[in-house]
């Protein structure tokens, strides 16, 4: 029997923890990778339980004007895919074979946002080698759609990767299905139809979408797109596994590029941020 991947080892522990993960979204290379790297370096101090890492594309399909502007930002400054792999590696340490877990042991797992563009251009089993050498856990390719990724699941399988599929309100039940039979890791779930950005409240469809899910899939369910504060984690406890943050945190890494505030104060602040949303996904009386 095969060993769980690192995701899905993270959620199993969290679950024994009568947890649910807290997964915060960060670009890369905004304002450089630099940043990025210390940034993802704090959030892993404030025991984040999992860290999204968006690669920048010039056209993203699902992003909201926060994160939209995050990659526009990057793609200004000529950030390349060889300069995030690059990073990302020093982190977890990949790029010392000598020392290759003791880093890692400090990062929580990674998954990359990527557009399936990115990974077209690189090439498919370059890029997903790239992604495991660099030591990512899995990857998002929202522009892929999950019931046609049964051959790019199964590569990325083969690397030890997890191919996380992004589910809809407005996803119809037999499609969900079909992508259930190639996803890995966690379910992304998606709060509401549209794209990326802080919200006041989630709607009362995805409550539902997520009990019907449960009764579908063993694979944890992580919601994001409009996860902003300890409220919605509240809302979604006792039916996800896991809650997602992007744009409430990107908004605050732009204050660095235009020069409000110091890189320093900045992470401080995500980190306060992050530790709160931590704190808010142990489930109470347990």
């Amino acid at each position: 029997m095969s060993e769980p991947s690192r995701i899905a080892a993270t959620f199993a522990e969290l679950k024994s923890q009568h947890r649910m993960a807290f997964m915060p979204f960060v670009t890369a290379g905004d304002p450089d990778v630099g940043t990025t790297l210390a940034l993802i370096r704090e959030l892993s101090s404030r025991g984040v339980d999992l860290i999204e890492v968006g690669f920048p594309y010039s056209d993203p399909i699902a992003d909201g004007p926060v994160i939209q502007a995050s990659y526009t930002r990057a793609l200004g400054y000529g950030l390349r895919v060889s300069d995030i792999f690059t990073g990302i590696a020093s982190l977890t340490g990949k790029d010392n074979p000598s020392l290759p877990d003791q880093a890692a042991s400090s990062v929580p797992p990674l998954v990359a946002m990527v557009s399936y563009a990115i990974v077209f251009r690189t090439g498919e089993e370059t890029f997903v080698q790239q992604a495991r050498d660099a030591g990512f856990a899995g990857l998002i390719v929202p522009d892929l759609p999950g019931d046609e990724a049964v051959d790019f699941a199964t590569l990325v399988k083969s690397h030890g990767l997890d191919l996380v599929p992004l589910i809809a309100p407005t996803t119809p039940p037999e499609r969900v299905e079909r992508i259930l039979q190639v996803a890995g890791g966690f379910i992304y779930c998606i709060s509401v139809a549209g794209t990326t950005g802080v919200r006041d409240q989630l709607p009362d469809e995805l409550l539902q979408q997520l009990k019907w899910l449960k009764s579908k899939t063993s694979l944890p369910l992580a919601v994001g797109f409009g996860i902003s504060k300890p409220e919605h984690v509240e809302t979604l406890r006792g039916l996800a596994d896991g809650a997602i943050v992007g744009s409430a945190i990107v908004r605050q890494i732009e204050t660095i590029s235009n020069g409000s505030a110091t890189k320093e104060d900045v992470l401080a602040q995500v980190g306060d941020f992050a530790a709160r949303m931590v704190t808010t996904t142990r489930l109470p009386g347990k």
